[in-house]
Parts: C-alpha cells; structure tokens; sequence
C-alpha cells in the first residue's frame, strides 16, 4: 500500500482511514484478525480507550504477535488513546502508566482527553490539574502530542480550539449532520489534525440505511457518499470501526479516493437535500441555531435535525435510538427532551422560517419517544 501523509497535528502522519478498536473486542483472535485486514487495507492509523473493554489488552499483545510475523503498517502503527478528564494529577499520571503497559509501549503518538464535554472539563484541562498532567506526560516524553474528543456543543468546542492548547481533535462530523463542518476546518486552519468520530454509525447508522436513503444517495451508497463528503472536506482522518474483516471493505475500496467530490457525488448530495426537503416540506428545520439558546435549555436544532432525519429519509430507527438518550448518557449526550419545552414563545421570532417550534417538538416527542418501561431492578 501507499506510503501514509496524512498531516495529523504535529506528530506522524496518518492513514486516511483510522480502525476504531471499539468493537474488536471479542477476542484476541478478532482483534489481531481485524489489525492485519487494516495493514493489508492501507490504515495505519488506530484509535483506542481504556474505557472499551478489552481493547487495548487486546492490542497490546496482538500488535507484538503480528510485529514478530513482520506484519505492520511501514513506519509501524501510529497509536491514539483516550483518557478521561477530571482526575488528580496522581490518578492521572497512573491511567497513563497503565495505559502504556496494556499496549506493551512506552511512549504513545496522540494522547487525547477523553470526553471534554463540560466548561468544567475545559477549565481542568486548561488551568487545573489537567494542565499539569499534560504537561508532564510531554516533558517525560511519555507522549508525543495531546488533543481532545468532545461530545460538547459548539462554543465548548471552539474554545478548545482557540486555546491553542491542543494538537488535534476528534469530533462528530456527518453528511446528515454538518454543523461542526466549520469548528474542523478552523482546527485545521491552526494546523491541528482532525479525526471524525463515527461517521458510520452516529452518523446515521448508514451500514444499515433506510431504503429512503439509500434512493436518496443513488447512485452512491449512503456510507460511500458520507466519507466521501468529509475526505472532500479536507478532514484529516475518518474512523471505521470493525469488529471483522469484512467491516474494513469501505476503507480499502476508498484508501485513495482523496480530493474533490465528482460531479455525480454532488449530484447524489443535492439530491438527498432536495428529497428531504420534499417530504418536510415548509416543516423543515434549517439548522442556523438562531431560536437558541433555549430559556428552558432544550436543544431545540439538534431535537429538529432527528425529525428531519425520520421524515426526511424515513430514519425512524435511528432517530429513536438518539432521541431516548436524551437524560440518559449523563454529560455524552443532551439532558432535556422536547417535553421541557415550556411552550413560552421566545424562539418564534428568532426562527428565520417562521416555524412553529413547540408545536414540532411536542410531535417529535409523539413520533420518536418510548413508552416508559418498567426497570427490572432497584
């Protein structure tokens, strides 16, 4: 395969694909099946956590078993882990030492703070014991450059990328979900590498797309045309996760597929536009984020953009995973549904399209919500 150049930061170069370790975690033979799939695919690129499962173990030992059969990547691997923020300085230095010795290295190429969801997360990372953390791991040499993922909204994010304190991001960026588009190209522009989160699975499920979406995208396939549309981005490198081979299908077919989108991708993308905003019609949500912020804190755009997806592409499903883990996931994803609207009127006259806000939220919470279930314990 080719030699890797994509810039990412300031540290080595990556693959334009990155493997997400998430879901190998079977294991150890998924695992080591899964790292020689991706060599042999051109990635030399892998994203990992101590908080998915057995992971990095799994690395650790599969990595050393291929390296003593001379299967790596030319260069060898360029690894990223995670860790998460809010420790001491004492716990934190501990989580990266142990980090380290699950995957069998003593230096690791991206460290990023797992999660930078919060101000408070932001302010530890920048002023607090997370500043001297970081620090550290750099002056022992224990890392090469540090960085963040963030599930936050986008004034969280920018001020990250503003502090100059960071050499790369990972951050959710789809096709069906582009408002961070502009964040990532700002990060680039300051020379920080850019990884996208999921752009597969959070961003729509698109291994499994509705038959709406899938007419909506032809002549591409919904996966294709949605890496497709960030590598023309510029973005500096998409994960896949697999938890087979055969997962990896997508990233070996498109290893080269770089530069501008062709005529009939934009085709595709004006298409999949112009069919969603047939079956909305004059209900659509434009996503400008004027009508916030919310008095009663509802995240009315990204409520919006779920319908828009459900009656747009016909991704019910998808909608009502995202949706009913709402109040559910802690500081990874919102706290209040549509159901905290109170009805106060403040963002009709914001909303450039004249929609009737609380109305569209209260029939997103009709069409998307689980019926209340009865835990099974406590």
């Amino acid at each position: 395969m080719k030699v890797f150049g994509r810039p990412f930061g300031k540290g080595r170069k990556v693959s334009l694909f990155t493997l997400g370790t998430m879901r190998a975690i079977g294991s150890k033979e998924e695992m080591q099946a899964v790292l020689k799939t991706a060599c042999i695919s051109g990635i030399n690129h892998l994203e990992t956590s101590p908080t998915y499962g057995q992971a990095e173990k799994f690395l650790g030992s599969e990595l050393k078993a291929l390296r003593q059969k001379g299967i790596q990547p030319e260069g060898g691997w360029v690894i990223t882990s995670k860790l998460l923020p809010g420790f001491n300085l004492s716990k934190s230095k501990d989580q990266l030492k142990d980090l380290l010795s699950r995957l069998g290295i003593s230096k690791i190429d991206n460290l990023a703070l797992h999660g930078l969801n919060l101000p408070e997360h932001l302010h530890w990372s920048l002023n607090e014991e997370g500043s001297e953390f970081l620090h550290w791991a750099k002056e022992e040499q224990l890392v090469d450059q540090v960085g963040f993922s963030s599930h936050g909204n986008y004034s969280l994010i920018e001020k990250a990328i503003d502090s100059n304190r960071f050499d790369f991001c990972s951050l959710h960026l789809h096709l069906l979900d582009p408002e961070r588009i502009p964040l990532a190209k700002k990060a680039l522009g300051l020379g920080m590498g850019v990884m996208a989160i999921s752009p597969a699975d959070k961003g729509g499920r698109l291994y499994a797309p509705s038959q709406a979406l899938v007419k909506d995208c032809n002549p591409v396939e919904p996966l294709e045309l949605a890496y497709r549309f960030l590598i023309a981005e510029g973005i500096s490198t998409l994960t896949v996760g697999a938890s087979k081979p055969k997962d990896l299908r997508i990233a070996k077919k498109l290893n080269q597929a770089i530069g501008k989108l062709k005529e009939y991708e934009l085709q595709a993308i004006n298409q999949l536009l112009s069919e969603r905003s047939r079956r909305l019609g004059n209900s659509q949500c434009g996503q400008c984020r004027k009508c916030l912020p919310c008095p009663q804190e509802v995240p009315i755009t990204d409520i919006l953009r779920l319908r828009n997806l459900a009656i747009g592409h016909e991704m019910e499903v998808f909608a009502k995973e995202r949706y009913n883990l709402i109040g559910k996931a802690g500081h990874w994803w919102e706290s209040k549904n549509a159901q905290s609207c109170a009805t106060c009127g403040e963002c009709l006259p914001k909303c450039p399209l004249n929609l009737p806000i609380p109305q569209l939220l209260a029939e997103t919470h009709e069409m998307l919500a689980d019926s209340p279930r009865r835990r099974l314990w406590g």
